[in-house]
C-alpha cells in the first residue's frame, strides 16, 4: 500500500496517522488528508506530521485506500463530492460513527468497506478497535485491515450493528477514563495531595489493574473481594459508591452513549 488518503483531518483521523507514523506502517509521504475547509488544522497536521496536505484530483485516483473520517453530519455531503474523484474499485475504512456501510455504499457505489471503531489511544498503539467488513471485502483485504488496526493496538472483529455498543464502550471509553481521573486528582488534591503525586498514583493504579484483568484468570468480582478487607477502607469506599448509585451511572452512561449511535445512524 503507497497512497491512503484521509477525507476529514479531526481528532480520530490524527490519532490514527500519529499511531501508523510512529509504528512505521506508513511513511509520512504516504498519508494524505484533506478536510472541508479548515486549513489550519491542515497546516497543523503537515508541520506536526509531515503528512501531505496538498491534494490534487489525481490522488484520489491512486489512492489504495480512502478512510472517512469527516464529522458525521458532513458525511453524505462529503461522500457525494468524492464518488466522482474516486475509482470505483477503491477500498473504504469508515471511522464515522453511526454511519451505516450500507449508507456508504448507497453513496459510494458497491465496493470492499470496512467500518471501524477504534479510539484516540492509537495515538500510542493501545487503541482497542471493534470492525465490521462488507461482502465485497477480499480475504486479503480483510487480512489487510486488520493489520493496519493491530499496528495501532487491539482488534475485534464484530457484526456491523454491534459497533454501536463497541462505540459506547471503547469508542467512547477513553473520555470516560479522563473524566473519571479528574475526578481523582480533584478529590485526592482536596485531601491533601499535589495533583502530580494523585497522578502518579492513580496512573499507575489503572495500569496495574488494567494488566491484572489481562493476566488474571478470576473475574473482576473475585479481584474486586481479593482487594476489600472487611470493616477496612476499601469496603467503606465501594460502600459510598453503591449508595451513589456508582453502577446505575456506568449503566445509564453506556446506554445513553449506545442510543445516541442508534439515533445518529437512524438520521441519516
Amino acid at each position: 500500500m503507497k497512497k491512503i488518503l484521509f477525507i476529514g483531518a479531526g481528532s480520530m483521523a490524527e490519532a490514527l496517522m500519529q499511531g501508523w507514523i510512529k509504528q512505521n506502517v506508513f511513511t509520512p509521504h504516504e498519508i494524505y488528508v484533506t478536510n472541508r475547509s479548515d486549513k489550519e488544522r491542515l497546516q497543523f497536521l503537515h508541520d506536526t506530521y509531515g503528512v501531505q496536505t496538498s491534494i490534487e484530483d489525481a490522488i484520489y485516483q491512486q489512492a489504495d485506500l480512502i478512510i472517512l473520517a469527516m464529522k458525521p453530519k458532513d458525511a453524505i455531503k462529503a461522500m457525494l463530492e468524492l464518488k466522482n474523484k474516486m475509482t470505483e474499485h477503491t477500498a473504504i475504512l469508515s471511522i464515522l460513527a453511526g454511519i451505516a456501510i450500507s449508507t456508504i455504499t448507497e453513496q459510494l457505489g458497491l465496493r470492499p468497506v470496512a467500518r471501524v471503531m477504534p479510539n484516540t489511544s492509537a495515538t500510542i498503539g493501545m487503541s482497542a478497535s471493534g470492525i465490521a467488513f462488507n461482502a465485497q471485502v477480499s480475504a486479503t483485504q480483510r487480512a489487510m485491515f486488520l493489520q493496519l488496526l493491530e499496528a495501532v493496538g487491539s482488534v475485534i472483529e464484530v457484526e456491523e450493528d454491534q459497533l454501536h455498543a463497541v462505540t459506547a464502550l471503547s469508542g467512547s471509553g477513553p473520555a470516560y477514563i479522563y473524566y473519571l481521573m479528574e475526578a481523582f486528582e480533584r478529590v485526592g488534591m482536596e485531601v491533601g495531595l499535589s495533583k502530580d503525586t494523585v497522578r502518579l498514583l492513580m496512573t499507575q493504579t489503572l495500569a496495574g489493574t488494567a494488566e491484572m484483568l489481562k493476566q488474571s484468570i478470576d473475574e473482576p468480582d473475585v479481584l474486586r473481594k481479593k482487594v476489600t478487607s472487611p470493616g477496612g477502607t476499601t469496603e467503606a469506599g465501594i460502600k459510598a459508591l453503591e449508595q451513589y448509585q456508582f453502577n446505575a451511572a456506568i449503566e445509564a452512561c453506556i446506554k445513553e452513549a449506545e442510543a445516541r449511535s442508534r439515533a445518529l445512524a437512524k438520521s441519516k
